[in-house]
């Protein structure tokens, strides 16, 4: 062995063990920066918000929530990926930008599963079509029917998002030609346009229409739920109604930088089960409709999902030639 190579070697020896002395005192110090890609008062600025005490409790240390949000959340989600891996940054990962956005994106900033430890997901919001309460459409069937044979336009956040994924996926499956899609610069215009008149449906989360829903401003024709969620029960799920391709969600989880040491990882993911269960969190989140799963989805069970679910909605979007440039 060259001098260069035992030196090398020796250094290694030598660090392994200070590497994992210092992980496993983690933290020493504050403050943890929990970094969030979009803007304050959103639904991920929310989750990290009612994250961020109890982290902050379990761990002993400073836990701040630090917005970097623009191009669609790409730039907190790179400004994680690039900090050093010691477990003083973390972020609040979210399946717009590392699903959707990689299925439908010609390139990435970064690799959604290789450049994160991805420690697990917190929460899913799931997805709905909408139409206003005035509208014909009454049921799913009668929407896609009057799909097949004349212009029946939704709206979404934008070409490439989760929700315009959703939309082209059900005019695959619901054999329906004409359900054209209307991006928006966000959902608000969206939802703008649809009780107005100007669009037919809109695809969203329902995390962000509860309240219009409970006042009766807005019909949902499905969720996207495996279940019917026990706040609407009068709702069916797309699976009831013959498209179960159409069940999912927009998960947010906990994530951070590669490589991040494995006694951290591990630490973190067991929180994860633990902060949700505590009352206010699980509250708040049930008032959002915005819920965990019932069985965590932890460490590598859930990369496996976010391989998965890349793989799924790519196919999605080369089907139905969506693509964005960049």
């Amino acid at each position: 062995m060259k001098r260069r190579e035992l030196l090398a070697a020796g250094a290694a020896a030598l660090a392994s063990p200070w590497v994992h002395a210092q992980s496993s005192a983690w933290p020493t110090r504050g403050p943890i920066r929990l970094a969030v890609q979009y803007p304050p008062g959103g639904l991920v600025d929310t989750v990290a918000r009612l994250m961020a005490p109890h982290l902050s409790q379990a761990l002993q240390q400073t836990v701040v929530v630090d917005n970097r949000a623009g191009a669609g959340g790409l730039i907190g989600t790179e400004f994680a990926a690039r900090q050093p891996a010691d477990g003083y940054t973390l972020l609040v990962s979210h399946a717009s930008v590392h699903i959707y956005a990689t299925a439908t994106r010609s390139s990435m900033p970064f690799d959604p599963v290789n450049d994160f430890t991805h420690m697990g997901m917190l929460v899913e919001a799931p997805m709905m079509l909408l139409v206003r309460a005035q509208s014909p459409y009454q049921t799913l069937a009668q929407y896609i029917a009057a799909a097949k044979t004349k212009p029946v336009r939704y709206g979404t956040s934008g070409i490439g998002s989760a929700n315009h994924l959703y939309g082209e996926l059900l005019k695959i499956e619901g054999q329906a030609p004409e359900h054209d899609h209307v991006p928006y610069q966000g959902s608000a215009p969206a939802m703008q346009d649809l009780l107005s008149g100007q669009i037919d449906g809109v695809f969203d989360p329902v995390t962000t229409n509860v309240a219009q829903l409970k006042a009766g401003s807005l019909r949902c024709l499905a969720v996207s739920t495996p279940q019917r969620l026990p706040a609407f029960p009068q709702i069916p799920t797309f699976a009831e109604l013959g498209y179960p391709s159409l069940t999912g969600s927009q998960w947010l989880g906990l994530s951070g930088p590669k490589n991040l040491p494995a006694p951290i990882a591990q630490r973190l993911s067991a929180l994860i089960p633990e902060i949700l269960a505590k009352p206010d969190i699980a509250s708040r989140l049930e008032d959002l409709q915005t819920l965990p799963r019932k069985s965590p989805v932890i460490g590598d069970e859930f990369v496996k999902l976010i391989r998965s679910q890349i793989s799924t909605w790519t196919a999605v979007a080369k089907k139905a030639k969506v693509e964005v440039i960049v």
